[in-house]
């Protein structure tokens, strides 16, 4: 059976991290391409899902890296409007755990300037999954016209997102003013722990479910990071252990779970409309196969995920 198209809408960040320099009064900045819906697009598309990402790319430096890092990867990028703004830049500091705390330069850039006309040629006849998240759905001026992408979208694919906050860039109670407008708009909504204790603090996890379930969410997945994962179709709960794995950091493990989540629900048929077919084993094998693909992530450094023959690799090794 061929998948069908997954279409990632958002932001491409340039994550740069410090490395040894060689004078005591200098920094190194080691820059790789980031930014959440663009590690979705290129998971995806290395797991062999075809994989399109609606973005604005900026014609600078960073912008021709994302360009070049989307494509060797196999994204398609038919649809990305070419940006005369800068690229957002986010710079990196991990600590002893390899967990990442960033701090953003993305002002006035490329990223949030979605405008109704850019994104009203789209076609979605093909795609079987919208996906999007992150900064893209509250940074303004753009946040409004992706809301309306989404609404228009459901009329024809699943619709997947992942608020993946940031309090340095967007206070969370802008994006709690939000959420139940997406639980309305989304079918699935994968979130972290971390997320969770920002847009809900104090909720139990399937308590938190439950409130998105009645705005609208018929799957939420939360994502425990050495906890494994929390997942819940309209209220049947599922949990999954993680995938031990030596971490070398843990930027992009988010973004890289929910490309393993879809992919494996779109393989077997089950994207394309409002998941009326899913059932909760479908799920549970669903987060299994993405915490592998996110622990794949975690051993390399940055958001690198893994390839398709990587994964059979290692499959092929557990099971020998």
């Amino acid at each position: 059976m061929s998948l069908r198209q997954i279409t990632v809408l958002g932001e491409c960040v340039a994550d740069a991290f410090a490395e040894p320099a060689s004078a005591s009064n200098e920094l190194a900045l080691r820059v790789l391409p980031g930014g959440g819906p663009a590690n979705t697009a290129v998971a995806l598309a290395r797991l062999g899902t075809p994989a399109r990402f609606l973005a604005r790319l900026s014609g600078d430096v960073f912008g021709r890296l994302f360009r070049s890092h989307l494509e060797a990867s196999g994204v398609d990028l038919s649809c990305a409007v070419p940006a005369a703004e800068p690229s957002t830049l986010a710079v990196a500091e991990l600590d002893a755990r390899g967990q990442a705390a960033f701090s953003f330069h993305a002002q006035n850039t490329a990223d949030w300037q979605w405008s109704t006309a850019e994104l009203a040629g789209v076609d979605l006849s093909d795609t079987s999954c919208v996906h999007t998240g992150s900064l893209a759905l509250v940074r303004e001026p753009g946040a409004a016209v992706v809301e309306d992408f989404l609404a228009a979208a459901a009329a024809h694919a699943t619709v997947s997102i992942d608020p993946n906050v940031r309090p340095l860039l967007v206070r969370p109670e802008v994006y709690r003013a939000r959420l139940a407008h997406w639980c309305g708009l989304a079918d699935v909504l994968r979130l972290s722990e971390d997320d969770l204790a920002l847009l809900l603090p104090g909720t139990p996890p399937e308590q938190a479910c439950d409130l998105w379930h009645a705005a609208g969410a018929r799957l939420v997945v939360i994502t425990r990071g050495a906890d494994g994962a929390l997942a819940s179709l309209d209220g049947e709960r599922v949990e999954v252990p993680a995938v031990a794995t030596r971490v070398v950091d843990t930027v992009g493990a988010g973004d890289s779970f929910t490309a393993g989540l879809l992919h494996h629900l779109g393989a077997r048929g089950l994207l394309g409309g409002r998941l009326t077919d899913l059932r909760p084993g479908d799920v549970a094998e669903a987060c299994l196969f993405a915490t592998r693909v996110a622990a794949l992530t975690c051993s390399v450094a940055g958001p690198n995920p893994p390839w398709q023959s990587r994964l059979a690799q290692c499959e092929t090794a557990d099971h020998a």
